[in-house]
């Protein structure tokens, strides 16, 4: 019967020179710095995650940028216009606010508060509790009675705001019924600045 084995015999000759302790050192030191740099770079990338994270939650909860579709706002803003809102309440009157209506978002201006009584001439000035409001957002060729189907004057409902686009002949806005007033509930923020195109880029006023 045969049986397989090994037959022992002397261990192979080590042909290379063993490396000194200077280029062990020099290893380690390498393999140090290898994980030393992927640890910063996974930092980094941490970092930037965060970063980018933290800008989408700002522009989505405090500012919502938005672009302009319509004419409803010439010629403070045209169609193609980025803007960058700001959440928040206290608004004065000229603000230019953005709002939804109708499962999309409008931007007007704020004319009136609740309470006040609003008013409009066939010329297309308007008119709050008896006082011609100053519009030095708009010239007087651009000013028109516009769609309005209310008895004037109109007093705003309570937690309400009377909006008017700047294009007064074809916004349809709060001077008809059909869109009505804005509560505060459908407003996504005042309307702070234009960031494009960069021509334009500057404070909406």
């Amino acid at each position: 019967m045969h049986n397989s084995f090994l037959k022992r015999g002397k261990p192979p000759a080590f042909s290379g020179k063993l490396p000194t302790t200077a280029q062990l050192e020099a290893e380690l030191r390498r393999e140090r710095a290898k994980r030393e740099n992927n640890r910063f770079l996974r930092n980094i990338a941490f970092a930037l995650v965060t970063v980018a994270a933290a800008a989408v939650l700002t522009a989505t909860l405090l500012l919502p940028v938005l672009q302009i579709y319509g004419t409803s706002m010439t010629p403070t803003l045209t169609e193609g216009d980025i803007v960058v809102s700001v959440k928040g309440a206290g608004f004065e009157r000229g603000d230019v606010i953005s709002f939804y209506y109708n499962n999309k978002i409008l931007v007007k201006r704020v004319i009136a508060f609740e309470g006040e009584y609003v008013n409009i001439d066939n010329e297309g000035s308007v008119f709050v509790n008896g006082e011609k409001i100053e519009e030095a957002y708009l010239n007087d060729s651009e000013k028109a009675f516009g769609e309005c189907d209310l008895k004037l004057p109109y007093q705003v409902p309570s937690g309400k705001l009377f909006v008017m686009g700047d294009h007064r002949e074809t916004s349809v806005d709060s001077r008809s019924s059909v869109m009505g007033c804005v509560s505060e509930e459908q407003i996504v923020g005042r309307i702070v600045f234009r960031a494009w195109p960069l021509t334009r880029f500057g404070e909406v006023k």
